[in-house]
């Protein structure tokens, strides 16, 4: 588990004197005359205080380290708010995808803990310059930011089996493109990618100041392909979180894999020596499984509640198996009603189930979506499903497959997107990468 700590945010002292710019200085005397590392941790930090900034570690203050054996923003507490964004790589140099992801992971590392993107920050560097920091964060603190970064199947072969970085003998057995499920209605647009991005802080705009500032850092090698905004958690990671809820009004994710259960993420989660023994770069990471899932609202809202709760095979109010007992009792499936099983054979909690899916579970991070109105007038809202998974043909896929096919909420749901990604392990020290296994 990727334990929070307290970034060092006081402000510090500036050297030049109250009267004087930063940026004048550096114009005056040239970038060269003030180490970019010492302008970055003095300029951006005195930048973001202020008098009333929170500084408990539940508030803007709170942060979790980027380096370690696996990326945080897996079984790290899940934050209030997502910016997930899938990228085309453009350039065809090896070398400048390898230059990328080091930026990356130098830039996600200064992030999180509330730093700028770049060492000057947004208000200081060569006046002649872009400041290499777009400067909206400033102020907001780490706010709990995690960086996550992931490889689809394209980056290792393109639609024609062409290998595109020489890395198609390095791709895992398990990163096959998903299936089109039974009632998919995919749309292209919002779908795959070479890499992704991400982003999960308790400050929206923390979040897609992230993503904002690694697009810009990757110009000119890689381009946003689609990107989705969350809201709201449909999930814990965590015993110490609460079970949220989703735009249905149901509680989600309440069998959730917990980050208190080591010995379950090592099974369900993270990837073990001797999974692939041609693609051991991917030890210690992890699987990412995204889905766009558009919920029709207004045709739910006027379903009557006991129906709503036989589809779920739950109680609305607080999410206990309709078999009885407690939000956490295990639902008991055999249970009989006067009309039959107290939980539907076709009910949503039945149907995902792991005694129904080879004891198969998933680490759901997932969040709500509204991204306004259609053209009828209807809300465009929904879940951004996501799920880290050791092995996405074996404990995904065949669920999925399940689902589609029999669940009863699948008449109030519409897939628009898919994706997945090799999520790979952590970057171990400041020195390396995240990838860095994967060029070696």
């Amino acid at each position: 588990m990727t334990e929070p700590t307290v970034s060092e945010t006081s402000p510090a002292p500036s050297p030049e004197g109250a009267g004087v710019s930063r940026r004048r200085l550096l114009s005056l005397a040239g970038a060269g005359a003030v180490t970019a590392g010492a302008v970055g941790a003095v300029g951006f930090t005195a930048g973001r205080a202020s008098a009333d900034a929170p500084t408990s570690p539940a508030g803007a203050q709170r942060s979790y380290p980027f380096h370690g054996r696996h990326q945080a923003g897996i079984s790290t507490p899940v934050q209030d708010r997502l910016h997930f964004a899938a990228f085309d790589v453009t350039t065809t140099s090896r070398k400048e995808l390898e230059a990328l992801l080091k930026e990356w992971s130098s830039a996600a590392a200064r992030m999180t803990k509330g730093l700028g993107a770049g060492p000057y920050g947004p208000t200081d560097g060569p006046s002649e310059a872009p400041p290499d920091d777009t400067g909206e964060a400033i102020g907001l603190g780490p706010s709990g930011l995690t960086i996550t970064f992931g490889f689809g199947p394209s980056l290792f072969e393109d639609a024609r089996g062409k290998d595109r970085f020489g890395l198609a003998d390095r791709r895992p057995k398990r990163l096959e493109r998903l299936p089109h499920f039974p009632a998919d209605n995919l749309d292209p647009a919002r779908s795959d990618g070479d890499l992704c991005i991400q982003a999960c802080a308790d400050d929206p705009q923390v979040a897609v100041h992230a993503v904002r500032n690694l697009a810009r850092i990757a110009f000119g090698r890689a381009a946003i392909r689609w990107s989705q905004l969350g809201f709201g958690r449909t999930s814990s990671t965590s015993t110490s979180q609460e079970t949220p809820r989703n735009l249905f009004g149901f509680k989600d994710g309440t069998a959730n894999l917990k980050a208190e259960d080591p010995i379950a993420l090592d099974r369900h989660v993270w990837v073990g020596a001797g999974d692939d023994p041609g693609a051991d770069w991917m030890v210690d990471g992890s699987y990412l499984v995204a889905r766009r899932i558009s919920m029709r609202i207004e045709v739910w809202d006027r379903v009557p509640l006991s129906e709503q709760e036989t589809i779920f095979g739950r109680d609305k109010a607080e999410g206990a198996p309709l078999s009885g007992g407690t939000e956490f009792t295990e639902p008991n499936f055999k249970i009989e009603g006067r009309t039959g099983p107290l939980i539907d054979v076709a009910s949503h909690v039945r149907l995902a189930h792991p005694d129904f899916n080879n004891g198969s579970r998933l680490l759901r991070r997932g969040f709500n979506f509204t991204d306004g109105t259609d053209g009828l007038g209807r809300l465009d809202a929904g879940l951004f499903f996501i799920a880290f998974i050791r092995d996405p043909q074996g404990q995904y896929v065949p669920m999925q497959n399940t689902l589609a096919r029999e669940d009863l909420l699948m008449e109030y749901l519409q897939h628009t997107g898919s994706a997945i990604f090799a999520v790979p392990p952590g970057a171990a020290t400041a020195k390396n990468w995240v990838g860095e296994s994967l060029f070696a």
